[in-house]
């Protein structure tokens, strides 16, 4: 179990951030677990070849222990709310060579009792070591990921950080801990994580450092650093996810309504039950992006939807009077 120890201005300090650099490494769990992450599941056959065409595959692989623990310097906080992929890059080839050994028999150890053969080969040379795990998940960030998944991936999760930010901002920090994850627990203070099989127990006492909260696709509960050195970080399962798999039916809508919007703006209300971007929802409807623009423009400009922006997106959804005139 660890226990994060938040003071009021801890807790007032809580913040959410994405990781393209944890979802890139958490994500080879794909080929590791196949069936485990099952949203997942479609994106990543289709980006199978491209993966297996890798000449790192077994480097990148060797990351993944067999509990699928990974290790905690391939996975460092992120340095701000929405960093890009080069940011996070640069900060895992900053980490001092010297943790490398450390951090590895942490990660493999408990379970598999061995540190697998391509990392062990390496370490009589860490930095070395480091700079070739670097530069494996930077091709396979841009040969797999970054131009046929991360574009969709990204509007998911910075959806899934404007309602939980609406969910704190309107309930408070309890509410928003119990609908992250069942495994959290809070209570005096403490913001638990329970896992039954780990015996792993510690306290973090954040201390000032501030408590980030990060979405991913590749976990099935709420996690964080094996190690209780590292800034204070859970990453916990996004929503969403189901939207991941392929191009689902749009909710219905109410002939009244398509008679008074059209088809294609009631459609979209429907949609935006939940925050969703230009670019969701155009994968979603099977349209062009342009063509969403266009139908946004006029429900916003109507007060039927809002829009926030999140990094370098926008993210629409419906007002108190959309959800009205939706009938949700």
């Amino acid at each position: 179990m660890h226990r994060f120890r938040l003071g009021t201005a801890d807790l007032a300090a809580t913040s959410f951030a994405l990781s393209p650099l944890q979802e890139t490494v958490l994500s080879l769990r794909m080929w590791t677990h196949p069936g485990v992450y099952v949203w997942q599941t479609p994106g990543f056959e289709r980006l199978r070849p491209a993966f297996e065409q890798l000449d790192c595959g077994p480097l990148l692989c060797s990351l993944i222990a067999t509990n699928r623990w990974v290790p905690d310097f391939l996975t460092p906080r992120p340095p701000n709310p929405a960093p890009d992929f080069r940011s996070e890059l640069a900060v895992l080839r900053a980490t001092p060579p010297g943790r490398l050994r450390t951090e590895l028999e942490q990660a493999y150890l408990p379970h598999d009792r061995v540190i697998p053969e391509p990392l062990a080969a390496g370490l009589d040379d860490p930095a070395r070591l480091l700079a070739r795990i670097a530069d494996a998940v930077e091709e396979y960030w841009e040969r797999c990921l970054a131009p046929h998944w991360w574009p969709r991936a990204r509007a998911v999760l910075e959806a899934d950080l404007v309602h939980r930010s609406r969910v704190l901002a309107h309930y408070g920090a309890a509410a928003l801990f119990a609908e992250l994850d069942s495994r959290l627990r809070w209570a005096d203070g403490v913001l638990a994580i329970h896992r039954k099989w780990e015996a792993v127990d510690g306290d973090v006492p954040v201390d000032g450092r501030g408590l980030v909260l990060v979405p991913t696709f590749f976990a099935r509960g709420a996690i964080t650093s094996i190690s209780d050195d590292h800034p204070p970080m859970i990453s916990y399962p996004a929503r969403g996810q189901a939207t991941m798999a392929g191009a689902p039916a749009s909710p219905p809508t109410s002939h009244a309504l398509e008679l008074l919007l059209g088809a294609p703006k009631a459609r979209l209300l429907a949609l935006l039950a939940e925050p969703a971007s230009t670019t969701e929802l155009a994968g979603r409807l099977g349209v062009t992006p342009g063509a969403v623009s266009q139908h946004l423009a006029v429900l916003f400009d109507t007060r039927l939807v809002t829009r926030a922006r999140h990094g370098r997106s926008v993210l629409y959804a419906r007002s108190a009077l959309g959800d009205e005139l939706a009938g949700r």
